[in-house]
């Protein structure tokens, strides 16, 4: 049986920060490839030290995973939440318990204008207006942002890279890719992590009150989302 490639540890790009432009696609293959072994705490360390402060976390405050993982990494990381106008009260208050829990002020990136009704009749514009063009807005002056994408979620995740280049060409990092829901609900249980409440209610995929439902026995967490619709994704992880 083959062994699994070199820790991180032991085979590190450069001892410096490395620019985006220094990371070549067959070096993330090879640093996508060597995560694969890694635990998320030692992605989010690597991903701190390389990029830290022009690095970012996207929350959707469906739970603070990624945030915990992330502050006791770099306590000063800038945590970033889109709201579209259109969250859940709960959501609402998630945010706001995790500010206090982690001692954070958050970056809220909101809507431009105040919400049109876009997603009763283009939900793909709705999700370009008040997601993708306030992401875009808050890693302007990033070189990396991570986010909790995790493969388990649904089919259409299920090959989801655990670091790689977006669509503008930063470096996007997904620490949990691996994590099974399991993985999940056992560290908040071990690290007490704030969890939206819905949650609790079956919406395992949290998003826009609107396009957002509970998932019924046998779905995926996504399949509460855009439901009856072709629409799978909002646009931010493509």
């Amino acid at each position: 049986m083959a062994s699994p490639p070199r820790s991180l540890s032991d085979a590190q790009l450069s001892d410096d920060q490395l620019s985006v432009d220094q990371l070549s696609s067959d070096q993330l293959a090879e640093l996508d490839e060597r995560f694969q072994y890694e635990p998320a705490e030692a992605v989010v360390a690597w991903a701190v030290e390389q990029f830290h402060p022009e690095l970012c976390v996207a929350a959707s405050m469906s739970d603070a995973v990624l945030v915990d993982l992330a502050v006791r990494a770099e306590p000063s990381i800038e945590v970033v939440f889109i709201d579209t106008g259109y969250h859940f009260s709960e959501t609402m208050e998630t945010l706001e318990t995790v500010e206090r829990r982690y001692g954070l002020k958050v970056r809220v990136m909101g809507p431009p204008t105040e919400p049109a009704e876009f997603w009763k009749t283009d939900p793909v514009a709705c999700c370009s207006a008040y997601k993708v063009a306030q992401l875009d807005a808050a890693l302007e002056s990033k070189r990396a942002w991570m986010s909790g994408l995790r493969r388990a979620e649904s089919p259409t995740r299920a090959d989801a890279a655990i670091v790689s280049r977006d669509r503008q060409g930063l470096v996007k990092v997904n620490p949990l890719a691996t994590w099974s829901d399991d993985d999940v609900a056992r560290y908040v249980a071990e690290h007490d992590v704030p969890v939206n409440p819905l949650v609790a209610k079956g919406y395992l995929s949290i998003g826009c009150r609107p396009c957002t439902r509970p998932v019924e026995e046998g779905e995926h967490a996504r399949d509460g989302r855009w439901a009856g619709a072709a629409k799978t994704e909002c646009g931010l992880h493509v």
